[in-house]
């Protein structure tokens, strides 16, 4: 007879809430989950929970919500040193006059480091637990993530002219050979190629994207269609909407991640069902470059994946992506005129199972199942601002603050807790931060 005792396990972790964005997006309440081994157990009632597991740390959260740990499926992390150095411009101002000189002035693996420390730390305290990233210097990035506790899937900037990085595009995909290796089977970081965008990737270096995606068998993070004029450039230079250069070249598919896609006419749509390309939606950096709108509603009806980023805090300027879950909600009701468009609950699933489903890590994360990883946050709802709670996916996506996270825990290792980071000195951080003000300063 198999035995029915009670499993012994490092903590229970009890709750007013669970929102666990599995299949039927339920909330569950008052119900407790277990860690073990960097592993769920579980959602029960409270009540029913001794019967499974004996705990040797109950912790109970009475007046809280816990959901799966945010990811942030786009950032460029070390960018976050410069928040507020180049605001109130369109894109290709911003980056061809101010972000990309001050990158060739300033930006080395120290700086990268610094800015991702800084960033780590911010992410953590507001609820994410992962996040994708794509700037410079990954190797850099590496050590920060792991001291830091997070997950980080790193996408390597390839682009066709030079960067503190790599020379060209061949020497940027030799350094990703590299960096794959060293990271085989890393327990937190996983490798993608991040090509910067179709205007500064020619024909012959996505060819070689293609090949070396084949051999090394990477996903890969790009900005397509971020703005009108990078698709009205792209018909007049190849006759072509990017995406569909893309797709030509052999590009597309369930392991490309289209980060922005403000520009979706009835061409991409197919395209993306076709190919099962995932979608990265980054609604404030997109509102704040009047970059446009990406139809989040129309893509989630054609059934594909929407997943959601801050992109980077040069451009949002914050990196919470609570702020940005209520934005996406509030923007698809505007731009779809229907205002059951992406609701509560969809919003905040957009955060976190369906990121992961665009990262590729839906089947161990995104969700608070029975045997997924060990990532997840509590958020108190005793405030002023989300108290009477009728529908605690409805607190927590229109009315939470980010200040109101508590909790977080990566691979079942406590990263937050009473609203502290552990292992972080924030003091630190912001004396190093503060340094950049006058490293930066023109002149």
């Amino acid at each position: 007879m198999p035995s029915t005792a009670p499993r012994d396990v490092e903590l229970l972790i009890e709750a007013s809430w669970i929102l666990p964005m599995s299949d039927g997006l339920p909330t569950l309440e008052d119900h407790a989950i277990a860690i073990d081994g960097g592993y769920l157990l579980g959602p029960w009632p409270i009540a029913d929970a001794a019967q499974h597991v004996r705990p040797a740390r109950t912790l109970r959260l009475k007046h809280h919500a816990l959901l799966p740990g945010l990811i942030n499926a786009h950032n460029h992390a070390g960018m976050s040193l410069m928040r507020g150095f180049a605001d109130d411009l369109p894109l290709m101002t911003w980056l061809n006059e101010h972000i990309w000189p001050v990158e060739s002035a300033h930006v080395n693996p120290e700086f990268v480091a610094a800015g991702t420390r800084l960033a780590c730390a911010e992410m953590l305290a507001s609820g994410t637990t992962t996040f994708a990233d794509m700037y410079l210097a990954p190797e850099a990035v590496i050590p920060v993530v792991e001291e830091a506790g997070m997950r980080a899937q790193l996408c390597t900037p390839l682009i066709d002219f030079p960067t503190p990085w790599s020379q060209d595009f061949e020497s940027g995909v030799r350094q990703t050979e590299v960096l794959k290796a060293h990271l085989s089977d890393h327990p937190l970081i996983s490798l993608a190629f991040g090509p910067h965008a179709p205007y500064t990737v020619g024909d012959t270096s996505l060819a070689r994207l293609r090949e070396a995606r084949d051999s090394l068998g990477l996903p890969i993070q790009m900005h397509v269609h971020e703005t009108f004029d990078e698709v009205k450039q792209g018909l007049a230079n190849d006759g072509k909407r990017p995406l569909r250069r893309l797709y030509d070249a052999g590009l597309l598919g369930s392991h490309f991640q289209a980060v922005h896609m403000t520009q979706v006419d009835d061409e991409d749509l197919a395209l993306l069902r076709e190919t099962e390309t995932a979608v990265i939606h980054c609604p404030q950096s997109n509102l704040k470059l009047a970059s446009g709108f990406c139809p989040v509603a129309r893509l989630q009806k054609a059934g594909i994946t929407v997943g959601l980023g801050t992109d980077g805090a040069a451009s949002n300027n914050d990196l919470d992506m609570f702020d940005e879950v209520k934005t996406a909600a509030l923007l698809a009701k505007g731009v779809s005129g229907d205002a059951s468009a992406l609701p509560a609950m969809a919003a905040l699933a957009m955060a976190t199972r369906e990121s992961a489903r665009a990262l590729d890590m839906a089947k161990r994360r995104g969700q608070l199942s029975e045997g997924f990883d060990a990532d997840l946050i509590a958020v108190n709802l005793e405030a002023l601002n989300t108290v009477p709670v009728h529908h605690p996916a409805s607190a927590v996506a229109y009315a939470l603050q980010s200040r109101q996270v508590t909790h977080a825990w990566v691979a079942g290792d406590a990263r937050l807790h009473d609203g502290e980071l552990v292992g972080i000195d924030r003091q630190a951080l912001l004396t190093e931060a503060r340094q950049f003000e006058r490293i930066m300063r023109p002149g």
